[in-house]
Formats: structure tokens, sequence, C-alpha cells
């Protein structure tokens, strides 16, 4: 990819897209539409959850919010990652906030009915008053969980059934969910890196928020007074399926004209933006050695809303020094999506309730929003 960089470089060249394409406008703001976006997108896709640093040890776990659902991803005694809903079996309380902690049980805060980290009922509070229960079928739900790329990844699919072979099969649904991206993606040995900070930013409809992610076009121009005059507006696409890479014709790919194939540390030429379908973006953040930005998006309460969550990562083990400029670093992204890119896109959300204007054009150099809109159709037509 880098070697046919060099030669765009020097053409003063980009790929483009056989033709431009129109969307309806009203997709972003379609409760139906938005509804089986949900079912057939959100509900049956294995989702990025974390990175497997997060609960590498046995007793550690994550609890996060996916969409309405409430989560907890515990690793178990055995060292065996499972998944639940964040819900207790007795009268329905959530047991733990979102956020990663450690224990060696989940206890609930309503009347502390306790759980072991494979889910298993272990503790009934004043259990000779409450009366005779069976534990068994009293543990909590499980949902499909799997580890991949030194990624967590989750589904929402719960079911009674769900048991430790059934997570063995959810594993070769990520498999084909990624469809050879993962070479890609292991490539950055994300399981050895460290979340230095996160953020939580509420945005537009979330395709509308996805398409920022895979749109250089407006770099130099919404970000002009942030980092925008740094950056190219001619993007150059990779595509494994519906998940992509987008960089651009730096002059400093020139340099690579000098040095072998074998010379080259991958580390240095593997930046740019990628994404992986349906909600995730992963972009360079300058702090420590190596750091990347990974968000989370995922669809709000309604059809006009989206919660994205910023994930700061780094290879380095992370220091004092290195998380205070992690932090500072994290403030200026924020800032950035925040006041920039969903400040723009909640202003489109609400001229679309205009309908003033009835579709919405991709042209040939915006691949990436080709790609993903293409995708996303031929998905939900085959529902």
């Amino acid at each position: 990819m880098a070697r046919r960089t060099v030669t765009h470089v020097e053409a003063g060249t980009i790929p483009l897209a056989p033709a431009t394409m129109t969307i309806p406008a009203d997709r972003y703001c379609d409760r139906t539409r938005w509804e089986a976006e949900l079912d057939v997108v959100f509900r049956r896709t294995p989702l990025f959850y974390g990175l497997a640093s997060e609960i590498a040890k046995p007793g550690d776990r994550k609890a996060l919010t996916v969409i309405d659902t409430p989560t907890i991803v515990a690793r178990g005694d055995d060292g065996v990652l499972r998944a639940f809903v964040n819900m207790c079996s007795h009268r329905g309380a959530r047991l733990v906030d979102d956020g990663c902690d450690s224990g060696r049980r989940l206890t609930c805060p309503y009347h502390a009915w306790s759980y072991s980290t494979s889910g298993a009922l272990v503790g009934v509070t004043n259990r000779a008053d409450f009366g005779d229960v069976d534990p068994a079928p009293l543990g909590l739900t499980r949902l499909p969980v799997a580890e991949r790329c030194g990624f967590v990844w989750i589904g929402l699919a719960h079911s009674p059934a769900h048991d430790d072979a059934a997570d063995v099969a959810f594993a070769a649904s990520v498999d084909a969910h990624l469809g050879g991206y993962q070479e890609m993606l292991d490539h950055f040995d994300f399981g050895s890196w460290h979340v230095v900070a996160t953020r939580r930013v509420e945005g537009p409809n979330w395709k509308l928020a996805y398409d920022g992610y895979l749109d250089f076009y407006h770099l130099p121009f919404l970000h002009r007074n942030t980092f925008g005059p740094d950056m190219s507006s001619r993007p150059i696409y990779d595509a494994w399926g519906p998940h992509q890479r987008m960089t651009a014709p730096y002059d400093q790919f020139l340099a690579l004209n000098d040095v072998a194939d074998d010379d080259i540390d991958l580390a240095t030429i593997d930046g740019g933006v990628w994404t992986i379908f349906p909600h995730v973006s992963i972009a360079g953040f300058p702090v420590g050695t190596r750091g990347m930005m990974i968000s989370q998006l995922f669809p709000g309460d309604t059809p006009e809303t989206s919660v994205t969550i910023q994930n700061f990562v780094v290879a380095d083990e992370p220091t004092d020094e290195l998380r205070a400029d992690a932090e500072s670093k994290a403030d200026f992204f924020e800032h950035v999506v925040r006041n920039e890119d969903y400040f723009t896109g909640n202003r489109i959300q609400r001229n679309l309730e205009t309908g003033a204007k009835t579709e919405f054009v991709f042209g040939r150099n915006e691949g990436g929003g080709q790609v993903f809109h293409r995708y996303l159709d031929e998905l939900l037509a085959a529902r």
C-alpha cells in the first residue's frame, strides 16, 4: 500500500470511484430504517468492546452500556472471558457501574446477591429467611464474547442456553465478519497496549458520524482552526469488505524510494484511519512512542442521536508523565470531535428535518462513504 501511495504522490493522483453515488437523505432520520439497522446491524454483528489488556487477569472485569444493553465482561478464575447482561437475577438491578475494576464476586447493590466471574449465583442474602431457590437457573444471562486481534468482541443476542461452547462459535463469526482484515489488525499487537484516557461524546445519527470517519475531504476545511492545515483532502482507500483504511498521498512517502522493503519499519507507514464496520474508527494519537484513538460509535436513543466513546491507547507502559500528556491530547481530540465534527453533524441533522434536500451525493473521491452505504444497503436488503 505504501509503494502504491508513492506512485500517486509522484503522479499527483489518487484512486477514484467509478462514478458519484447518491443516497436518500431521509436515511439519516427515518425511524423504520433506524430500527432495522439496530436489529440487523448492531444486534447481529460482532461489536468491538475494548482491549483485551483491560480484562487481562482472572477477576478483571469491564462494564459498558452497549446501545440499550448494560453488559459485563469478566475473566474467570480459569482465565476464560465471559460476557453477561449487567442485571441481577433477583429483581433486575444493575450489578456494577460502567468502567473497569477487579474482584472475585459481582455483588448486587440492591439486596447483595452475589455472582462469581463465571456468572454463577453463589450468594443469596439471608438465605434461610428468603426460602429455597435453585441457584443453577439464576445465574447471570450470558452474551457472546470472543478475543481477536488483541480486542474483546461482544454480541447482543442473549440466550438462556448460551455457554462456553457458544462462545467458540461466536469467535468463528468474528473471523467471518473480519474477512481477512484481522491480518492487518494483528500487526498492531493491540492486546499489549494500554488505555490511558477515555471520553464520551454525543453526536448525530450514527451514519452521519460514521461518514465523517470515512471522510478526508473535509479535513483542511472543517478543522482549519485545529489540525486541518497539515492535512490532505485527497484520500486513498483500501477495503476488506466493509472495513477500510484511509491514508493520503503525502510527500513524506517519497523517502521510501531509497529504502528496501525489508528495511522499512511498518509502524512508520501504517498510519491513517482504520475503520471496523459498523462502529469503530482507529486513528493516530500522538503520545509516547505510539498511540491510537479508538472510537466506539453507538446509535443513541433516537434516530437523530449517537454516542461515541473515545479510547486513547498507547503501546508504552503508562507513566505519570505519559498519562498527563495523554489527558491533554484527549482533551484536544474531544474538542475537535465535539465542537467541529459533531457540531457540524448535529446542524446537518437539524437541516434534514426541513426536507429541503431529498438526496445526498458522494463524490468519486469519497469512495469510503460509497463502500459503507452500499454494504449497509445490501445487509438490510438481505434480512
